[in-house]
């Protein structure tokens, strides 16, 4: 590349620099000055306000024993914000605050799925579409030929995909990709590293390769599975971020500012906190409680190399509740449609099927119960019993390694997001224990 190239290529990522601390900066002066959704009293969308002030003491109680510093956690029915409450640290020396803002990590995901369906409504990308149409390297992947090489095995041997994979596998993650963090094999922890979506010391921090580098590193590491054949947990919504700027032309983060983020209102959502933002950041306790590890999380006070759309984003309990209530609404939200209610219903629709392997199911990952099957992006509840934890045929959730969680329960017009950050191996609890809560408050 020329001086002159080098040049610009330097003066075209300052311009992006400079416009994405403006979309996640500027609005963000008002945040904390409007609710996400019009206020009611919960008696009147069919709560109880003495049911849910269960909530306020158990996670006070949860704060005193330091199983998180603090804790923002919103509820809505029936479109109308019936609880908010911030509970206790943003940090050492700071209250929360209902505008703090939180690492996502995985609560990215169903973000940069509905970013996808977008592009699917527009005609530019089809479910069906091979991965190897967007991204170079895709369509020859090697799959370790046995499970037990994946979670182990001191040598690995691999065999050529029997198909490549979808864009569906990537929704619905059937494309054999893993993460590195949970797959117990050395070479494919090491190839994850090469790769730049792997750094022993920084869990889930997959936002320091070019993107390019990143594609062109990910289509060299082996598949733990076949595409299309097991339900593994992995790197395949970051690959479908590469997709959609693939198919867009843009920045994933730009792309989702003017499609998704910009008209459902979000204000304080992107992938990296501007330095004026700073203090709103919401940090965890210096080590868990339970593990005695320390809490380490991504640095997101910086524009990163790549948007990881599996575990970059930040956001707010407002801004995800005002995403959570645009699904619940079927696309749209204020007037604004968003997506068609055709696709909520598709996304949030089972997946895999009596066809599709599930060595472990997204419920248990999630909540550490069965009864969940995976739609496009979000895990969704198949029968009203079954799950351990109350809820609807047809809810839909997901949550975030940090401590963030939500769940949108179409039947009882519910929607609910908490947002700590906590990496610990407590999140499964407060997640069943916050919808314990949640459920028994309704009256009507």
């Amino acid at each position: 590349m020329s001086a002159t190239s080098q040049a610009c290529a330097r003066m075209r990522r300052l311009a992006l620099a400079v416009l994405l601390a403006a979309a996640l900066a500027a609005p963000a002066l008002h945040a904390a000055l409007a609710a996400p959704l019009p206020k009611a009293t919960p008696e009147s969308a069919g709560m109880s306000q003495a049911r849910l002030a269960k909530i306020g003491t158990a996670m006070r109680e949860a704060i005193a024993r330091q199983d998180f510093q603090g804790v923002v956690v919103m509820v809505a029915r029936r479109g109308r914000l019936v609880y908010s409450e911030a509970l206790g640290a943003l940090k050492p020396d700071a209250p929360m605050r209902d505008d703090a803002i939180f690492r996502l990590y995985s609560m990215t995901k169903p973000l940069v799925s509905v970013a996808a369906m977008l592009l699917v409504e527009d005609g530019t990308i089809q479910l069906t579409d091979l991965v190897s149409k967007y991204l170079p390297g895709f369509d020859a992947m090697d799959v370790i030929a046995e499970d037990k090489g994946a979670m182990g095995a001191a040598k690995s041997k691999t065999v050529p995909a029997e198909r490549p994979m979808t864009v569906q596998d990537l929704l619905r993650h059937t494309s054999g990709l893993a993460y590195a963090e949970i797959a117990k094999n050395p070479e494919l922890k090491e190839a994850y590293r090469l790769a730049g979506v792997y750094r022993p010391d920084v869990p889930f921090d997959a936002r320091q390769a070019a993107p390019r580098d990143e594609v062109a590193g990910m289509a060299k590491t082996p598949l733990v599975f076949q595409p299309g054949t097991t339900w593994n947990y992995g790197m395949s919504t970051d690959m479908l971020g590469r997709v959609i700027e693939a198919a867009s032309g843009q920045r994933l983060g730009e792309f989702m500012q003017a499609r998704l983020l910009g008209p459902v209102g979000m204000t304080d959502t992107g992938f990296f906190v501007p330095a004026a933002q700073l203090g709103r950041l919401a940090e965890p306790l210096p080590k868990d409680r339970t593990s005695g590890q320390p809490n380490t999380l991504i640095d997101v006070s910086a524009i990163p190399q790549n948007d990881s759309g599996g575990a970059g984003g930040v956001s707010t309990a407002s801004d995800y509740l005002r995403f959570c209530q645009m699904l619940l609404n079927g696309g749209a939200i204020d007037g604004t449609r968003v997506l068609s209610r055709t696709t909520v219903r598709l996304m949030t629709s089972d997946h895999l099927g009596p066809y599709i392997a599930r060595p472990a199911e997204p419920g248990e990952l999630l909540l550490g119960v069965k009864g969940y099957t995976f739609g496009l992006g979000f895990a969704v509840r198949q029968e009203d019993g079954l799950a351990a934890v109350p809820g609807t045929a047809g809810e839909f959730t997901w949550g975030g390694y940090a401590g963030t969680y939500f769940w949108v329960d179409p039947e009882e017009e519910l929607t609910a997001v908490m947002m700590s950050q906590a990496p610990g191996p407590l999140r499964a609890h407060y997640r069943r224990m916050l919808r314990q809560m949640v459920y028994q408050a309704i009256v009507d």
